[in-house]
C-alpha cells in the first residue's frame, strides 16, 4: 500500500513506520519536529528506519495549508498520529493545541477527501473519557467528560471524523490509545522519568497518594492495533480502544521498576495536578472482536524490555 504516516518521527510513529517498511509498504512520513521534546530524540527515531528505498520523509507543519502541496497525490491509507501531546501543558497553552490538533486534523481530512483516500486512521486518546465513571471504559459510552484542552481536541477530532465519514464516504477509524510506553517513548512520560530518576538516586515525585490507576500498553501491542486498523473494512466510522485492559496502580508500577533495576526508589508525594484523572481502564472487547487485537505484553515484561533497551540491550521493537 501507499501510506502516509503523520508524526512519523515521534515515539509511536517511528515504530509504526519501521513495521510498515519491513512489511514492504511505500511510506511517506511528515513531521514538524515539534519542540515538546528535543529534536535530537526525534532524529534518532528517524534513524531507526531511514534511509530506505520505499521511504520519503517530509519536514512540515500540518497546520500550514502550504505543507499539503508537498504530500502525495495518491494514497491508500493515511495514519494520522501527529498531534501536540501533553495533558498538563495543554492547560497552560490551549491555543497551541487548537492549531496543532484541531486545525491540522481538519486540513488533513480535507486533503484525504481531495486526493480520494478511503482509509483514515486517527490517533485519539484515552483522555477523551476524562472523569467517566463507568469503568472499564467502552467506546459506546456517551458520558464522556474530558478535563483538559488536549482531551477536548482529540474528542473534537473524532466528531469531525464522523462528519467526514458520512458526508464524503471516508472510512474514519479512531484509536483511543491508553498510556503507551516502551523503547523510544517520550522523555516526559512517567515510566521513562521514574527509570532514570531511580537509576540516578533522585527523588521520585508522585502526584497524589500513588493510588491512581493507568492502563499501561506496550508499544508493540499499539503498533499491532494500528496495523490492523489500516485493514479494517467495517462501518465507515468506528472508534476502538487500544489498551492492555488491566489498570495498574502507580505505586505498583514504581515497585516493578524498582525490582527490574534492583534499586529502591526515594519517593516523595506531591499534590495532584490539574488535568490528571484517577483511572484509565480500557474495555478492549470491540478491538478484539472486530480487529483481532490481542495485547500480549504485560506491565512486568514491558518494563523489563524498556529497561533492557535503556541499558543498550536488544529487547526492543
Amino acid at each position: 500500500m501507499k501510506i502516509l504516516v503523520t508524526g512519523g518521527a515521534g515515539f509511536i510513529g517511528s515504530h509504526l513506520v519501521q513495521k510498515l517498511l519491513q512489511e514492504g509498504h511505500d511510506v511517506t512520513v511528515v513531521d514538524n519536529f515539534d519542540s515538546f521534546y528535543p529534536r535530537q530524540a526525534k532524529e534518532e527515531n528517524v534513524r531507526s528506519y531511514a534511509p530506505h528505498s520505499c521511504l520519503r520523509f517530509i519536514e512540515g507543519d500540518l497546520s500550514d495549508a502550504s505543507t499539503y502541496n508537498l504530500l502525495p497525490s495518491e494514497l491508500d491509507c493515511i495514519v494520522h498520529l501527529a498531534a501536540k501531546a501533553g495533558v498538563r501543558p495543554s492547560i497552560e497553552a490551549p491555543m497551541d493545541y487548537v492549531n496543532a490538533n484541531l486545525v491540522a486534523t481538519q486540513l488533513m481530512l480535507e486533503y484525504a477527501v481531495r486526493i480520494g483516500t478511503k482509509q483514515f486512521v486517527f490517533a485519539s486518546s484515552s483522555s477523551v473519557y476524562g472523569l467517566c465513571e463507568n469503568a472499564p471504559w467502552r467506546e459506546d459510552d456517551g458520558n464522556l467528560k474530558p478535563i483538559s484542552p488536549y482531551a477536548a481536541t482529540k474528542l473534537s477530532n473524532e466528531y469531525m471524523g464522523h462528519v467526514y465519514s458520512n458526508v464524503y464516504n471516508l472510512r474514519f477509524v479512531g484509536l483511543r490509545f491508553f498510556t503507551v510506553y516502551g523503547p523510544r517513548q517520550r522523555p516526559d512520560l512517567a515510566i521513562n522519568k521514574f527509570v532514570n530518576q531511580i537509576k540516578r538516586g533522585d527523588v521520585v515525585r508522585l502526584f497524589g497518594d500513588g493510588s491512581t490507576l493507568r492502563d499501561y500498553t506496550f508499544i508493540d501491542d499499539i503498533v499491532d492495533g494500528i496495523y490492523r486498523a489500516m485493514y479494517y473494512e467495517g462501518s465507515r466510522f468506528r472508534i476502538f480502544n487500544l489498551g492492555y485492559g488491566n489498570p495498574v496502580k502507580l505505586l505498583d508500577m514504581v515497585k516493578i521498576v524498582e525490582e527490574n533495576l534492583g534499586i529502591p526508589a526515594v519517593i516523595e508525594f506531591a499534590e495532584e495536578q490539574s488535568g490528571d484523572v484517577p483511572l484509565t481502564w480500557a474495555s478492549i472487547e470491540r478491538a478484539r472482536s472486530e480487529l483481532g487485537y490481542h495485547p500480549v505484553v504485560n506491565i512486568s515484561e514491558g518494563i523489563s524490555r524498556y529497561i533492557s533497551w535503556i541499558n543498550g540491550g536488544t529487547k526492543s521493537s
